[in-house]
């Protein structure tokens, strides 16, 4: 049974031309990219997809950090594909990220106030629904 999720590069993975490498990994484990978008990301947009953390001390830093430069944002299609991703970006601190994700291989920590970790995945077939809906209508 196919799942699709979403996945954002952040505006830090797009200004460090890590976007081909992100999308390669992503279609080396065997999922599809079934829509694809370099976009900048707006107040309204940001506010939706991050409204569970809104009122939260890091929620303005995320929200200015995202408004930053541009993000690719991608329909990621296959089995299993939101746990798989998940695993594949690897853990949100990619000091402590596992050698061989994308954040453990890629990321770092810069010492700034939000944590710059390059990518988004939803967490869950619902999340997946909801940030499709944000980002491509």
């Amino acid at each position: 049974m196919s799942e699709r999720t979403l996945v954002l590069i952040k505006p830090d993975g797009v200004q460090r031309g890590l976007t081909g490498e992100i999308l390669r990994r992503i279609e080396a484990k065997g999922y599809t990219i079934a829509e694809l978008t370099m976009t900048t990301a707006t107040e309204q947009q940001l506010a939706a997809h991050y409204a569970e953390h809104e009122g939260k001390p890091f929620y303005r830093p995320l929200v200015d950090f995202m408004l930053s430069g541009p993000l690719v944002a991608a329909v990621v299609e296959g089995n299993r594909v939101i746990e798989g991703f998940r695993s594949l970006a690897g853990s949100t601190e990619p000091t402590t990220a596992a050698p061989g994700t994308i954040r453990g291989d890629l990321g770092r920590d810069w010492g700034e106030q939000v944590q710059k970790n390059l990518v988004h995945g939803s967490d869950s077939p619902e999340s997946a629904a909801r940030e499709i809906e944000i980002w491509f209508g």
